[in-house]
């Protein structure tokens, strides 16, 4: 194959035989026409002298001179070449300008509405420059992984009372008992001086925090409407049957604990529960969101004694509670001493109907160690036994017995026992309650470790309280105390002496907490202990005294007596302070011979006599 032939076959204008002449002619030295053969003739309205294009007689002599030039080979590669960096520079084209629209979108995520910034960095820097945009309003990066945000610092610690001391000086701060006095005709137990500071500085001291309650912070109470008995022994429908698993737990201090603690048939103390009151005197109770003085008279065993010495400012916040059943109402009616408001002086009187025991010593331990959930709101209360009289004012006794001692519970020690077994021995000689059972609740402490009382329990001072009076604040920790003291006492005997120590030292195992247990003597400053209405009733009939319905009647002033000049001011040293030496005790006018017989007669009939309780 020539080079004709070559030139024949690349040739794209005209037929063979026009390339033919073409090639004749370049052989003679002519130049190749762009257009050899004849046109057709020219459509009507269009002229003939038009001339091609000069870009296109550029591009074909452009074309003509590369082929002259180089060869088949090397143009096929070049116009590759060509082809190849067009399509390059057109994907780096497109793809710049998807960034650009890629970035814009992003950019209008922002969530405050401001202006998207527009970046045209190449590709390669595209995800870092999007990671570094997180402080502005551009959306992060999914593969960028977020950290946890940190945990919310815990709440700061509610406020508690840690006590005070009183100033350096100060007549109570070293504050001494006396001797008690020598006199051999009287070895019984007797009261002794206090230092108590003015209601107006126990006001004032009165603490704005609760006191601290170790470990446990949430308290909450059974509540079954259907009771099981179960295999344990003990309970009542009003307290329930807890199993001794359950009493044990009870014992394990939370922070958060669920117990037993009386009126388990209903969701609230005092409505179809047992000991049941009515809705007004509830409501009246919830309203008590200070301190609350409380008693009870079941079974009309005792005469209502009024307090004495109470400050206005006591009679205007302080409530005084006196529960009843339904024979001690019907006897206040009778005597005229209960007035439409449902009050006996101070006392604002309670009547209680579907007494959950039949023993009245047992539904008094109902109102004496269950306060808290009669009395939701208040902080502070004060128990005193029906047959006691009030002679201090309560605001003095909680700042003397409370909050000067930094302590949450307190409660006298007895006068002349501290010993549990001696207790119990006491208690069976004075057939408070039945042998067995009082042997059986002895046995059953001595299996879980209950020992006699001995220095090596210091400084606990006693084991038996006098536990005609307590005095605490409704805290959790002190709340509990009670409802397991309660469960002791309906699930054994009720004689709350005896289980008063297990309980106590059970909590105390573990925690810090403990009772502060003071004198009796100093106790009986602040009450004065009276007699049952029976041993009134007989000490009346040998005597020949007025009817006992007229001692339940504050007797009318006398009108003819010349009024009593007021007592000289105290010293100026001690003008801060009031220290009450021993009360005067009432006793009917008789002669000494009929005093002593008549004395001998009461300590007979009170030792002879089943079912009074001299404590």
């Amino acid at each position: 194959m020539n080079g004709g032939s070559l030139g024949m076959r690349s040739g794209s204008y005209g037929s063979l035989l026009q390339q033919q002449q073409q090639q004749q002619q370049l052989q003679n030295g002519g130049l190749l026409p762009v257009q050899a053969t004849p046109l057709p003739p020219p459509l009507p309205g269009y002229s003939l002298g038009r001339k091609p294009p000069k870009m296109v007689k550029e591009k074909e002599r452009f074309v003509h001179w590369i082929c002259k030039f180089a060869g088949r080979k090397k143009v096929g590669m070049l116009l590759l070449c060509v082809v190849s960096a067009a399509v390059f520079v057109w994907v780096l084209y497109v793809g710049k300008g998807e960034d650009a629209r890629e970035v814009d979108s992003v950019g209008k995520l922002g969530a405050n509405g401001s202006p998207a910034f527009v970046y045209t960095k190449s590709f390669s820097t595209r995800s870092l420059d999007l990671y570094r945009m997180n402080n502005s309003s551009f959306v992060r990066s999914e593969s960028v992984a977020q950290p946890p945000p940190p945990p919310p610092p815990p709440p700061p610690p509610a406020p508690v009372f840690l006590g005070y001391n009183l100033p350096p000086g100060h007549p109570c701060e070293n504050f001494a008992l006396p001797p008690p006095p020598a006199d051999k005709k009287r070895t019984g137990p007797r009261p002794c001086p206090v230092c108590y500071l003015p209601v107006e500085e126990a006001i004032a001291l009165m603490p704005k925090y609760p006191s601290p309650s170790p470990l446990l912070n949430n308290l909450t109470f059974v509540y079954e409407e259907n009771l099981t008995k179960g295999d344990s022994f003990g309970g009542s429908d009003f307290g329930g049957y807890p199993s001794l698993e359950q009493r044990a737990n009870s014992y394990d201090i939370r922070e958060s604990m669920t117990v037993h603690c009386g009126f388990v048939r209903g969701a609230k103390p005092g409505q179809r529960t047992g000991f049941d009151m009515d809705d007004s005197d509830l409501f009246e109770m919830e309203q008590c969101h200070g301190v609350v003085v409380a008693s009870a008279i079941f079974g009309n065993y005792d005469v209502i004694q009024q307090p004495k010495n109470i400050s206005d400012a006591a009679k205007e916040n302080v409530c005084f509670y006196m529960f009843v059943d339904e024979e001690t109402e019907a006897h206040l009616k009778n005597s005229s001493g209960l007035d439409d408001n449902k009050r006996v002086g101070l006392w604002r009187i309670v009547v209680v109907h579907n007494l959950p025991y039949n023993d009245a010593r047992r539904n008094g331990k109902v109102p004496k160690l269950l306060l808290h959930r009669m009395f939701p709101n208040a902080r502070y209360s004060l128990w005193i036994d029906g047959k006691l009289e009030l002679v201090v004012d309560p605001f003095q006794i909680l700042e003397r017995f409370l909050w000067r001692k930094n302590a949450s519970f307190a409660i006298s020690r007895h006068y002349r026992r501290f010993d549990v077994f001696v207790e119990a021995e006491a208690n069976k000689a004075a057939a408070k309650y039945d042998n067995a059972s009082i042997d059986f609740q002895v046995e059953f402490y001595k299996s879980e470790g209950l020992t006699p009382y001995s220095e090596a329990k210091l400084p606990i001072t006693s084991d038996v309280p006098e536990g005609c009076v307590i005095v605490r604040e409704h805290i959790p920790i002190s709340n509990l105390f009670t409802c397991l003291w309660f469960n002791e006492v309906d699930r054994f005997t009720s004689r709350d002496q005896i289980s008063f120590s297990t309980v106590r030292d059970k909590i105390r195992a573990k925690t810090n907490w403990t009772v502060n247990m003071f004198l009796d003597c100093e106790r009986r400053n602040f009450v004065v202990q009276g007699y049952h209405r029976d041993v009134l009733e007989h000490m009346a009939s040998s005597v020949a005294l007025p009817p006992p319905l007229v001692l339940a009647v504050e007797p009318p002033p006398l009108v003819n007596k010349l009024p009593v000049p007021p007592p000289p001011p105290p010293p100026p040293e001690i003008s801060t302070v009031r220290v009450v030496s021993n009360p005067v005790t009432r006793v009917p006018a008789k002669r000494s011979r009929e005093r002593r017989s008549n004395s001998k007669r009461h300590r007979k009939v009170v030792a002879g006599a089943k079912g009074i309780d001299s404590s």
